[in-house]
């Protein structure tokens, strides 16, 4: 159920995105009184879900649910109608519009996403405000970071000697800066870790993707009937101190100790209402015994939230703000792909659809709805053929040299750009199965 409302929430995002995206290629086409053929949501090879024809465009609902497109007059695109462009040129095809008015029509989806993204921003911080954790609290530290100095326990004061102002910057800015410093306080006194490698890079390399967080008590909520953890005579209330003589007392390191042994007995070290417990256990194929840890909310106390609410005029300010740092960071964080293991974090519809909420949540669900509007407008902008910025990047051409390029090689562009985009498909949908298969998801 959860992997239904996670999907569900990923293809009405990319929906709303898609249409607003190609509703600017439209806008700007009939602008410039270019003629627009079709007018497609989702792919429609061999046949549509939904057509009719409303004056010069047939709009359509496809059945393969790939983005969508518009197929505009007189141009080469991922239809490849070839016929069409053997045909003398008409007044209302594309190729017969100046070359600034194409290139209006080329960036018109690119500019819609990139207002798009910041009014859902925006929108977001008028209505429901925003949350911010102080960085005032001591983490727990993924095991695989202890090799290059950092310790659960640690409070990390500091990234290259600039002070951490939220908890959630910790993660944030290990990806969208180049930390080779960390300065943290260790039972009271000061330590300064320093890397070889940036801090971005490591967490990559390593696979880790919750380096930090926050130190919540591994006591479970709840037992599963029938579970390894009820055979094993764990009870709702116990806390796990440590896993096999490893001192854990926290979620994260629990559950992190525990997916270490994948079907391995265990000895849980437990504390029931004060009283030192020792259990034997045997964990499933994913390192599970079939319990639930009490959740944050339980917490709430143990760390208080800053709650800022904004104005009509402030969301407005705000919003073009976080869009525009968000979608710098991201770009920034693509530096790493060109590492072997970056290139194996590049991910499918399935990683996107893991970044939604298990329940349907309006919040996270525009949150990740302007993220994705920022990442297509960007994506999109790339100088590949098959892409919007492919076509930009023929027309600067054209502009500079004064002539189009011939349309053999706009053909054999556009087929290697759909090559290219397809194997990035395939390894995208590789990583995200070997992620399934290896419990990468969580």
């Amino acid at each position: 159920m959860i992997a239904l409302i996670k999907g569900l929430q990923l293809l009405l995002s990319l929906s709303i995105l898609v249409v607003l995206h190609e509703l600017g290629h439209y806008l700007a086409a009939r602008y410039f009184k270019t003629r627009v053929e079709k007018f497609y949501l989702f792919m429609d090879p061999g046949f549509s879900l939904f057509k009719k024809q409303i004056g010069e465009t047939e709009w359509g609902i496809g059945w393969l649910p790939l983005g969508g497109y518009v197929k505009i007059s007189g141009m080469i695109d991922e239809s490849m109608d070839t016929e069409q462009m053997s045909k003398p040129p008409q007044p209302w095809e594309f190729r017969s519009k100046p070359a600034w008015q194409r290139l209006i029509i080329m960036l018109g989806g690119i500019i819609v996403n990139l207002i798009v993204g910041f009014l859902i921003y925006s929108m977001v911080l008028f209505v429901w405000g925003e949350k911010v954790l102080p960085n005032e609290y001591s983490v727990n530290v993924d095991p695989r970071l202890e090799q290059f100095g950092f310790q659960s326990g640690d409070h990390i004061l500091e990234y290259n000697g600039e002070k951490i102002a939220t908890y959630q910057d910790l993660r944030r800015r290990a990806f969208s800066e180049k930390v080779m410093t960390a300065t943290v306080d260790r039972n009271g006194s000061k330590h300064l870790i320093s890397l070889e490698v940036e801090l971005g890079q490591t967490l990559i390399d390593e696979g880790i993707r919750s380096p930090f967080s926050l130190m919540m008590p591994s006591e479970i909520d709840s037992i599963n009937r029938g579970s390894r953890a009820e055979e094993a005579g764990l009870k709702s209330g116990d806390r796990i101190m440590a896993v096999d003589g490893y001192e854990t007392g926290y979620q994260v390191i629990t559950k992190m100790q525990l997916q270490n042994k994948k079907s391995a007995p265990v000895l849980l070290t437990i504390d029931r209402m004060g009283e030192r417990l020792q259990l034997a256990a045997m964990t499933d194929t994913a390192g599970h015994l079939g319990f639930s840890f009490k959740l944050r909310s339980s917490y709430i106390h143990l760390f208080e939230e800053k709650k800022i609410n904004y104005g009509v005029l402030e969301s407005i300010v705000s919003g073009f703000h976080l869009a525009s740092n968000t979608l710098r960071e991201y770009v920034i964080s693509l530096r790493f792909l060109a590492s072997k293991s970056g290139a194996s974090q590049v991910g499918s519809l399935i990683t996107f659809g893991s970044i939604f909420d298990g329940s349907w949540n309006w919040l996270v669900f525009w949150r990740n709805t302007a993220f994705l509007s920022l990442i297509l407008a960007f994506m999109n902008l790339l100088p590949i053929p098959a892409l919007d910025g492919g076509h930009v990047m023929f027309l600067l051409y054209e502009m500079v040299v004064g002539k189009p390029a011939p349309d053999k090689v706009l053909e054999y562009a556009q087929v290697i750009g759909i090559t290219f985009l397809l194997g990035l498909m395939v390894l995208a949908l590789g990583n995200d199965f070997w992620r399934l298969f290896t419990g990468g998801f969580g």
